[in-house]
């Protein structure tokens, strides 16, 4: 059996797969002791085919595709399958530093109850990402190095490790969570409730390769404010309010903004150029979501 399953689930992420899975399979530690697990939602951009042609060099990478609901369904199928203690959460977009392993297994390592989260780093191309990689003094990581503990806001299961007996025991992610964000942020809070402790390990880094176009993002802001209501509903807890942006405060400041359409297009056309009017135009497009989540009753 091995010590660590890798859970990743993917969608027509062929493209950047193909750079994901060779960094998991060159890590330095023994093969014998991990396996990874791609849990597709039946991708039809070449995935299965990527993977038959990898197999007879890649014994320890598993192909599971499925009709999944979400994310939270297909990582919750890849953590059924595995068969590894510690379950290791990556991203199809996110590429492995060759120690990634081997630093979660260190941190797992005659301890219980706890989870730990390592240091993900953002790069918009590969050309970046080489260059992060090589000079750590680039990365401008999240979380300060000294930072021992972090809340379930920072369970971010781009980079996330926890045992299979405490996913199984909290229930594994839950599976209503079929819209963009949250669903790794509300099983964290579960975790964290039930006595385990989330970890910060700086040292357990891994790179995420993306380049979201603003309207893109503007769409997933809104989809991430609807989860927003259904966590809170789930859990109403005033921490969960606060944390996630659904106070009367912002909800009031976007009925402002809502009263100025031109405000709104004014900034949205400076996107491009200003992080500031970027910034502002995805946070009313998230309130947006939060809005139109509290309108209805099931808030997805």
């Amino acid at each position: 059996m091995p010590d660590i399953s890798v859970v990743i689930p993917t969608y027509n992420r062929l493209d950047t797969l193909e750079y994901v899975i060779p960094s998991l399979l060159d890590q330095d530690l023994d093969p014998s002791r991990y396996e990874v697990i791609v849990a597709d939602s039946q991708s039809n951009d070449g995935t299965a085919e990527f993977f038959e042609a990898i197999a007879p060099v890649a014994r320890s990478v598993r192909h599971l595709p499925g009709r999944y609901s979400g994310r939270a369904a297909a990582r919750n199928a890849g953590i059924e399958a595995a068969t590894g203690e510690i379950v290791v959460f990556n991203d199809s977009d996110i590429i492995a530093s060759r120690d990634l392993l081997t630093r979660h297994l260190e941190r797992h390592t005659g301890q219980r109850d706890i989870a730990v989260v390592g240091q993900e780093v953002q790069a918009h191309s590969l050309a970046e990402y080489r260059m992060k990689r090589d000079h750590p003094e680039l990365r401008a990581p999240l979380h300060p190095e000294r930072r021992k503990r972090l809340s379930w806001l920072y369970f971010l299961t781009g980079n996330a490790s926890v045992r299979r007996a405490d996913l199984l025991r909290v229930g594994c992610f839950d599976e209503s969570f079929t819209g963009y964000g949250h669903e790794d942020l509300e099983l964290g809070y579960r975790l964290q409730h039930a006595g385990v402790a989330i970890c910060y390990e700086p040292r357990a880094v891994n790179y995420h390769l993306q380049d979201v176009p603003h309207e893109d993002q503007k769409a997933k802001m809104e989809l991430a404010g609807r989860s927003t209501v259904r966590f809170y509903r789930k859990h109403p807890d005033f921490a969960v309010m606060a944390n996630l942006g659904m106070t009367p405060v912002s909800l009031g400041i976007h009925s402002l903004f809502e009263k100025m359409p031109r405000v709104v297009q004014y900034l949205d056309e400076r996107a491009e150029s200003s992080a500031l009017a970027r910034n502002l135009v995805q946070q009313y497009h998230y309130v947006s979501g939060i809005k139109s989540a509290l309108a209805q009753k099931d808030g997805q």
